[in-house]
């Protein structure tokens, strides 16, 4: 490979503009495509073989409204002494805004909280339209299925919401299904703040400015194409709408590191004198190997979600790793046309390095500081351990589930309709329970069945049920006395259907079934609990195989391994102490405490073991080639720590950075990823390869690098340095000086 790789990049710097047209023309045919004939993207979570799977299914096949997605809207009186069962003013607005809503376009349906006011209190109360003291009203509107809907729908429904308001005596606001299904998260100036870092750390590790515009080019240039290519796709899988920014975060990440890799290579081949065609070549066979080898196993890593058996997140990782391929192949393609271009302009326009006082590089702080850690490597070793351990410990504590509409700020409409409904009629309202009931061969179970759900300890009310006699489906809307994010109402969920339904329905044909989507987030985590163990063994032994075949070596991929464990868990268990248990919740912008998304453990685990592999290899590549050439494990790996870890730790902080500015978004599930993603690769790049591996690689000694005969003879040969059977460098006549900006 590195043989190609090298060819490629040679071709690129000596045909810059040849590369950089045909990467224009692809990206105004993908642009164009995806303006004229993209799709929406659409938030659909369903997965098959569920519970909740069976109930649309069962309603979908009888036509029945409830198959479809609906909405909320939901009022008050601004007047504090007024009430809908009194005020005529009132109940004239109402009546208004009702007629409005049943008159948009699409829509099947509404409740009828204007007929439950003017029937007076009792009647109001008992239609769960109107709350016991008239103050709140609802109004459910019901849309046919997502498949008929687009985001269109909810511009319009939205606009409604705006207009009904202006100059009424009441306050409006809107919820419910069909904001969640095409309400897009809104990006803010979080992303923009993670970009600026970035560019100060390039600038300071690079000294250049032109060193520093080329990485967050090429990765704003890769996301550009790759989010435009998501409504394209959609044509083969539906990508959720939220998928675009949560690989916008990957993509960025990785963007810029493998540029930053790339282009550090490129200036040490310049320094040693090679021409710009010969250095962008070698660059992209050595460290541009690297770059494939580490974009490939993320790509991997993440295409395995679909072990999960959950179409939308098999859809996001697709997502994900289209954007992540983007910028490895802009990487080995078109930053060398721009390093080509460049020239040795490449270390100018920069601000002036330091070096010590005896004239050697930073570098050898990080020697000095390898020699530190492995002559104390038994505290380092136990005293990190056990640091990780107690960062991972809350994941004890770890509660799936998925954060409602509670967790916004208060500045979102579905904010305010949540706290009203709240407030009026309990926070159950918020998340109704579908209960879809097969009575094709038995109608009698209605009644029993409806009784039996009302008496449980976890329902706080339901409605009459609705029966269609000729489709055999009778459905059923029950409501908790628990918010939809709480565990106790995914409990009542179980109990329902383990206890409550076979009591009843033992004796019948009948079948029930409970959907909407409270109960399907319930039913996805379960299925992403159930498959995660799998998961991580799958990622585990491919992370042990790979890095057994680069390093020859069985103890340093079991060494890996563990440790990509305690990194991981590390960024596990600061999820649990910040979103569970709500240290410093106020800081990310949330304002109380929400229980982990049941997919962030599953997709965190899939990014950052590709992202983590990146580092290992990396570090122990260097490492590696420094014990073959003087078999002394101890100064192998001082000098791989002194000769990487800055360009580690660089590459660390503008990850974390571009990470922690997705935190601060609005969607809770975007702050968890980019919250959790920093963590792990802080953690992942300062306290444990430049602390906890060169000290347990200290300890192993020799033993690091024992790989049986037979193995050894077994497993195939991978240069993972590249610059193995390459021709002698093509020098410059006479060396440029560097400038003495460039650093």
């Amino acid at each position: 490979m590195s043989h190609a790789l090298y060819r490629l990049g040679r071709f690129a710097a000596r045909k810059p503009w040849f590369v950089i047209r045909a990467w224009i023309l692809v990206s105004v045919v993908v642009i164009g495509a995806s303006v004229a004939f993209g799709r929406e993207l659409e938030d659909s979570f369903e997965a098959p073989g569920l519970d909740s799977a069976d109930a649309l299914a069962l309603l979908t096949s009888a036509q029945s409204e409830q198959a479809g997605l609906t909405a909320q809207v939901v009022m008050t009186p601004l007047n504090d002494q007024a009430n809908f069962y009194e005020s005529a003013e009132a109940q004239a607005e109402l009546a208004r805004v009702q007629e409005a809503a049943a008159a948009l376009p699409r829509v099947v349906g509404t409740t009828d909280p204007a007929g439950a006011a003017l029937a007076g209190p009792e009647v109001g109360a008992q239609s769960g339209a109107i709350s016991q003291d008239g103050r709140i009203a609802l109004v459910r509107i019901q849309y046919p299925v997502i498949q008929e809907l687009t985001r269109a729908d909810l511009e319009l429904l939205k606009e409604f919401g705006k207009e009904q308001a202006v100059g009424s005596p009441l306050q409006i606001e809107l919820s419910g299904e069909l904001f969640f299904s095409f309400e897009e998260p809104e990006t803010g100036g979080g992303e923009m703040i993670g970009l600026v870092a970035a560019a100060v750390i390039l600038l300071l590790a690079f000294g250049s400015l032109i060193a520093m515009g080329l990485p967050i080019g090429l990765a704003l240039f890769g996301l550009a194409l790759g989010v435009s290519s998501m409504s394209l796709i959609t044509y083969v899988v539906a990508i959720p709408s939220w998928a675009p920014q949560m690989g916008s975060m990957v993509g960025l990440g990785v963007g810029i590191d493998y540029a930053l890799f790339l282009v550090t290579r490129h200036r040490e081949f310049i320094a040693r004198g090679m021409t710009i065609e010969e250095s962008v070549g070698r660059a992209v066979a050595t460290a541009g190997q690297a770059v494939v080898f580490a974009g490939g196993t993320v790509v991997i890593a993440i295409l395995g979600l679909a072990v999960a058996g959950v179409p939308f997140l098999t859809a996001a990782g697709i997502a994900t790793s289209v954007i992540v391929l983007i910028m490895v192949v802009a990487s080995v393609t078109l930053l060398p046309a721009f390093l080509g271009l460049a020239g040795h302009r490449i270390n100018r326009f920069g601000i002036r390095r330091h070096k010590s006082s005896d004239g050697r590089a930073i570098g050898s702080r990080w020697e000095r500081w390898g020699k530190h850690v492995t002559s104390n490597a038994w505290p380092y070793a136990i005293g990190v351990t056990l640091l990780l351990l107690a960062l991972t410990a809350p994941v004890l504590s770890l509660r799936l589930g998925f954060p409602d509409e509670g967790a916004l700020p208060e500045s979102r409409t579905e904010r305010r309709a949540y706290d009203l409904l709240v407030e009026g009629f309990g926070p159950g309202f918020n998340g109704p329970l579908v209960v879809a009931v097969d009575i094709s061969e038995d109608a009698s179970v209605i009644d029993p069945l409806l009784a039996a759900i009302q008496t449980d300890s976890g329902i706080a009310g339901v409605t009459p049920a609705q029966v269609n006699a000729e489709a055999g489906v009778a459905t059923i809307l029950a409501f908790p006395t628990t918010s939809p994010q709480e565990g106790a109402t995914f409990e009542t969920i179980k109990r329902l259907r383990a206890d409550v339904f076979p009591e009843v329905l033992d004796q019948s044909p009948a079948k029930a079934h409970i959907g909407g989507g409270t109960a399907s987030f319930a039913d996805i985590g379960d299925r992403v609990n159930s498959r995660l163990p799998v998961f991580i063994a799958a990622v585990i032994f491919l992370s042990f195989l790979l890095l057994t075949v680069v390093f020859r070596s069985i103890l340093v991929p079991l060494k890996a391994a563990l440790l990509n464990l305690l990194s991981i868990g590390a960024a596990y268990g600061v999820l649990v102490m910040v979103f569970q248990w709500g240290w410093g919740l106020g800081l990310i912008g949330l304002e109380e405490t929400v229980p982990i998304v049941s997919f962030i453990p599953m997709f965190m685990f899939a990014i950052l073991f590709g992202l983590s592999m990146d580092y290992e290899v990396f570090l122990l590549s260097r490492v590696r080639e420094e014990y073959l050439l003087t078999g002394d494990n101890d100064s192998s790996v001082i000098r791989g720590i002194a000769s990487t870890a800055r360009v580690i730790t660089s590459a660390a902080l503008i990850m974390i950075s571009v990470f922690l500015g997705f935190v601060l978004g609005e969607e809770p599930v975007i702050k968890m990823m980019g919250l959790g993603l920093a963590t792990a690769i802080f953690v992942d790049a300062t306290i444990v390869r430049v602390v906890l591996v060169p000290a347990t690689m200290k300890l192993m000694g020799d033993a690091n690098w024992w790989i049986p005969g037979w193995l050894d003879r077994l497993l195939p040969t991978i240069d993972i340095d590249g610059e193995a059977g390459l021709p002698e460098p093509e020098l410059e006549p006479v060396g440029p000086p560097l400038p003495s900006g460039g650093g």
